[in-house]
């Protein structure tokens, strides 16, 4: 990684007051963001973190007055009140705090958790807070006092924020770093168990690069077969835009497991013609018959389901377009959430030789179950 620059205006608002606030570093600011990989880089001198699965966050404070920024410049303050005052309790009077706010069910994170905590209705914002309520993962300092710390190396802001940090308590942490690559190494497979998805690697002389990939963020891939049973039309009414695809479980049923996507252009058209002659007129017989059958209701109803208008037949709207389940692909994936892949899957190509029946659970790597408390504290 090449070290990032930044001039003393480049990328955020200066110093000044915004919405009350009086910081050498004001909001918005977009987080420096990251490359994918799927190997350790072997640059020496990097700094590891856990990469943790939750939303980005960076926290503003002035005094009283906290901001909990997001990626899209949207304030997810409103929607996590629990983590206000433990916030307070924890951090210097003034300061701009870059980090991760997650959700902990038993010994794992829980993202699916964390999703449902955007809502517009106060009443269940206010129910979730105390149901599954957030903790911040603290791993860089913007600024501190009158300092604006963007400029400075990676280095010299994680040497500030760890005094700063020393005392904190549940739920504000601050995340575990290492110089070392065998110990990012024994990270990367061993923190999965505990939810996390994967490492991130840091050059310790980069300055603080809003909205650029100037870190690498460490990632796993994996491959499965998989059942194509539906398919939904690409937004632009050209091509295939996803496939819906299942696995198998221990009682025979066929579970939607999340969709393969991102076909190029050419790609898309194609597939609309590879997957004519699964295309079913009926439900019955269909795995997902009774989810076929709710929205063919909602529609009667006069609702509308999200998705694209039918590419064989003009006259209905169909959210998404059965297909038999007669079919396998083979998909790269990262992990899996609960029993469902986490991310988007890729297609890599169709396997004619597997039968469906043989796409099951059983095929996909089991991860060793890690108590996420271990990794917080630094522990494992």
């Amino acid at each position: 990684m090449q070290p990032s620059t930044r001039g003393p205006s480049d990328d955020h608002e200066q110093a000044g007051t915004v919405g009350g606030m009086d910081l050498p570093v004001v909001p918005p600011v977009k987080p420096m963001l990251a490359k994918a990989a799927y190997e350790l880089p072997e640059e020496s001198g990097l700094v590891f973190e856990p990469k943790w699965d939750g939303f980005r966050c960076i926290v503003f404070r002035d005094g009283d007055e906290i901001v909990l920024g997001s990626r899209n410049d949207k304030p997810l303050t409103r929607y996590f009140p629990e983590i206000i005052a433990p916030l307070k309790a924890t951090l210097p009077e003034r300061c701009v705090v870059d980090g991760e706010l997650v959700v902990v069910t038993g010994d794992r994170l829980d993202f699916g958790a964390l999703q449902q905590r955007i809502h517009p209705a106060e009443s269940r914002v206010n129910m979730l807070a105390e149901q599954t309520p957030t903790a911040f993962i603290a791993f860089d300092l913007l600024a501190l006092g009158d300092d604006d710390l963007m400029g400075e190396p990676f280095s010299k802001r994680r040497a500030t924020l760890e005094p700063v940090l020393k005392k904190a308590k549940a739920p504000i942490h601050l995340t575990p770093t290492t110089t070392d690559q065998e110990v990012a190494a024994r990270w990367f497979k061993g923190f999965e168990g505990a939810g996390l998805d994967g490492v991130m690697a840091k050059d310790p002389t980069g300055a603080y690069a809003p909205d650029k990939r100037s870190q690498i963020k460490v990632k796993h891939l994996r491959l499965a077969d998989v059942v194509v049973a539906g398919c939904r039309m690409h937004k632009d009414g050209n091509g295939i835009g996803s496939l819906m695809i299942g696995l198998y479980d221990d009682d025979g049923n066929l579970n939607h497991v999340g969709v393969a996507s991102s076909f190029s252009a050419k790609r898309r058209t194609e597939l609309l013609d590879e997957v004519e002659e699964l295309r079913i007129d009926s439900f019955e017989g269909h795995p997902w018959a009774e989810w076929l059958e709710a929205e063919a209701h909602a529609r009667e109803e006069g609702g509308r389901l999200p998705g694209a208008p039918n590419r064989w037949n003009a006259q209905k709207d169909m959210s998404w377009i059965p297909l038999a389940a007669t079919r396998v692909i083979e998909v790269k994936y990262e992990h899996m959430e609960g029993d469902r892949f986490r991310n988007v899957t890729r297609m890599q190509r169709w396997r004619a030789d597997r039968e469906p029946a043989s796409c099951t659970y059983d095929q996909l790597e089991v991860v060793p179950p890690l108590a996420v408390q271990t990794v917080i504290a630094g522990d494992a």
